[in-house]
């Protein structure tokens, strides 16, 4: 990348846990999907969530946006138990999800794609001048100046436009924790840098970031806190600032660190000492 993306390791957490997961736990027949796992994400904090393929990160994240119900185990928000039921359920709590294929209209501008299935109306008409104005407020809160137009239909954005109006699309609605499944995947290096700074930005503006990533580079570009799937399985939650990527391949690759940790009750333990920070609870 041409410039470092704007942040500052941190080794302190940020802020309170805003979203945890308690022993979650997520079985389809016989196939234990998730068993046991600890997880959160705090205020302010970018949180990687990596793992190989079918290790669970994608069943975590829909059981998280009310796709699937939990089968054990406990969510809360901002410390509050709560039962997701659907994906609207989610949206009502503050939790937005950005999905690889964005879910955008084409053949629609920018702001018909934020407030798609919310538009704003009065006296039964779209209050376009509303919606223009939130976008235009959005967009300028996310320091973002790319899209040249609100006007201009997504068709005519580039790939790192398209997803930094998923993005935006994601927080216009009072969001308190944003989750990101692979925003920099197909995009070139300029647009990933671009990307990633949005992601930085939202976390400095007080929102639980979750970034699912296979990209080490940009996980310790940009994350606070890094948490492991193995297996169904937390193998870890570490800050970022006190591992390296050998570790986190490790624990990617076989569940367990070089010296000595292992999976337990949905926790990494080495030594005397959790890997997982911040008090999950398993």
């Amino acid at each position: 990348m041409t410039q470092t993306v704007e942040r500052a390791a941190r080794k302190a957490p940020t802020g309170p846990a805003i979203l945890e997961v308690r022993n979650g736990g997520k079985s389809f027949g016989a196939v234990h999907v998730l068993r046991g796992v600890a997880f959160e994400a705090r205020a302010g904090d970018v949180t990687a969530l990596v793992g190989d393929n079918g290790a669970g990160k994608s069943t975590l994240i829909k059981c998280i946006a009310g796709i699937y119900p939990f089968d054990s185990g406990e969510l809360f928000l901002e410390g509050e138990r709560v039962h997701i039921t659907d994906p609207a359920h989610a949206n009502s709590l503050g939790i937005e999800v950005v999905y690889q294929d964005l879910a955008l209209c084409d053949n629609m501008d920018v702001v018909h794609n934020l407030f798609l299935g919310r538009e704003l109306r009065k006296h039964g008409f779209l209050d376009e001048a509303a919606m223009e104005r939130q976008t235009g407020e959005v967009l300028a809160a996310l320091s973002v100046r790319s899209v040249k137009s609100i006007r201009q239909h997504v068709s005519s954005l580039s790939g790192g436009q398209r997803q930094t109006v998923a993005i935006a699309r994601a927080v216009l609605w009072n969001s308190k924790v944003v989750i990101l499944d692979e925003p920099t995947a197909a995009l070139g290096v300029a647009q990933t840098e671009q990307v990633l700074n949005l992601v930085r930005r939202l976390a400095d503006k007080g929102l639980a970031v979750v970034l699912i990533s296979h990209n080490m580079n940009e996980v310790f570009e940009v994350a606070d806190s890094i948490a492991v799937l193995y297996l169904g399985q937390m193998a870890g939650q570490i800050r970022a600032a006190d591992s390296n990527r050998g570790e986190v391949v490790e624990l990617i690759t076989t569940g367990t660190r070089g010296n000595g940790g292992s999976i337990l009750n949905g926790r990494a333990d080495v030594g005397s000492a959790t890997v997982s920070d911040g008090g999950s609870k398993a």
